[in-house]
């Protein structure tokens, strides 16, 4: 079975002594449980798996219950370690304080019992992680499925990946279109939205939200401003709701909104954004095309490929802890632009939506960034780029 990089990363973790909680995030439907259950597979420490599934309330005793069954368990069979997982923690009310509660106590008593946590939902991970956990756990993130990681596990051809984009539930369906299409939405989108999104306390209008992620899904690859939004919403609304919804979606990695390229941080923020989808399959799900129209429409497919290399760089932005923009003035455009510290690179994309480089050269001319790229038509090629690791363009820059 494939192994993702970060069965190596947790595996060593739970060899090592125990100093911190490991946790596991990311989107739905990524192979988080199964990357876990994949290391329990291999490591002879005594473990029990637990889901939140297997209580009917969110009753915050249930993670007592199980953690001092690992104790006693613990005594009884006079284990050295146990491992303790808990899987969709966040849907157990106060989990953070019991969690914390629990690890002190073993912490204060020497009870040499390992965790590892799971959550699907990375905002409510994340309320709880700083609330209560601080300086207790470290964590181990997990992003959407590479075309380098789909191509070894599923192969994939770069096509399929570019439209059908990277869930591995989804791999066994893309033959199907509207099956697949049917799976993505009911059930990854749905859930998604409807269980990890609006249970947040930020959501107020949930029939906006879900309207502002299709049409955003939709316009992925496309500058759009809140205010034309609006427009093609039904329901009230306004331009700061949009603003802050799009950001819990960005939280999530569902759906982004790039800013624009400025020296002034103020011109940066209040900038059109640029709509960005974490998986392309979002993108496909959300519009009613194929991919024989798709590939064959050069237009089309040029925006799906920009989406393509939109989404290999967002997803890495934060393991590589850059941020991800976007250039336009007037009619001259660079489709992502990248910083980190003082360091900066340009990157456009060649997919048959634009015929010339006169933006990468304007803004070269304006910012000198490190490294200007291009990817597609005589550049850097779209396979070759998709299968690098984003860490190589910061060697171009040195």
């Amino acid at each position: 079975m494939f192994k993702r990089q970060q069965f190596d990363i947790l595996k060593n973790r739970i060899a090592e002594q125990r100093r911190f909680i490991q946790v596991v995030a990311g989107p739905r439907q990524i192979g988080k449980s199964t990357m876990v259950k994949q290391v329990l597979e291999e490591i002879n420490m005594p473990h029990h798996f637990f889901t939140s599934e297997d209580t009917l309330d969110k009753n915050p005793q249930w993670i007592i219950d199980c953690w001092n069954g690992m104790r006693q368990a613990l005594v009884f069979n006079h284990y050295k370690e146990m491992l303790i997982v808990f899987d969709e923690i966040h849907k157990i009310d106060n989990w953070s304080e019991t969690v914390k509660g629990e690890w002190d106590k073993d912490t204060m008593s020497d009870v040499n019992i390992k965790v590892v946590l799971l959550g699907s939902s990375r905002l409510l991970l994340k309320d709880g992680l700083t609330e209560s956990l601080a300086g207790r756990f470290e964590l181990i993130e997990m992003e959407h499925w590479s075309y380098a990681e789909m191509q070894s596990a599923f192969g994939f051809s770069l096509e399929q990946y570019i439209y059908f984009g990277g869930y591995p539930g989804g791999a066994s369906l893309i033959n199907d279109e509207m099956r697949w299409r049917k799976y993505i939405k009911n059930s990854i989108v749905e859930p998604a939205i409807t269980k990890d999104v609006l249970f947040t306390k930020r959501i107020y209008k949930p029939a906006l939200m879900r309207q502002l992620f299709e049409l955003g899904c939709g316009y992925s690859g496309e500058l759009l401003s809140f205010n034309k939004l609006l427009g093609q919403l039904q329901g009230a609304g306004n331009t700061d709701t949009l603003a802050n919804y799009l950001r819990v979606l960005d939280e999530s990695c569902l759906l982004a909104g790039l800013q624009k390229y400025a020296v002034d941080m103020a011109r940066k923020y209040n900038s059109i954004p640029k709509y960005q989808v974490y998986n392309s399959a979002l993108l496909t799900a959300e519009t009613s095309t194929t991919l024989e129209r798709t590939f064959t429409t050069p237009q089309m497919w040029g925006r799906w490929v920009e989406t393509a290399i939109g989404m290999h760089l967002i997803n890495n932005a934060k393991r590589l802890e850059y941020k991800l923009y976007y250039w336009r003035e007037n009619n001259l455009e660079v489709d992502f632009i990248i910083e980190r510290g003082d360091m900066l690179l340009s990157i456009e994309v060649k997919s048959g939506r634009r015929k010339d480089n006169r933006g990468i050269h304007e803004f070269e001319q304006r910012f000198h960034p490190s490294v200007s790229l291009v990817v597609g038509g005589y550049g850097i090629t779209i396979e070759q780029f998709l299968l690098a690791d984003p860490a190589v363009l910061f060697q171009m820059a040195k």
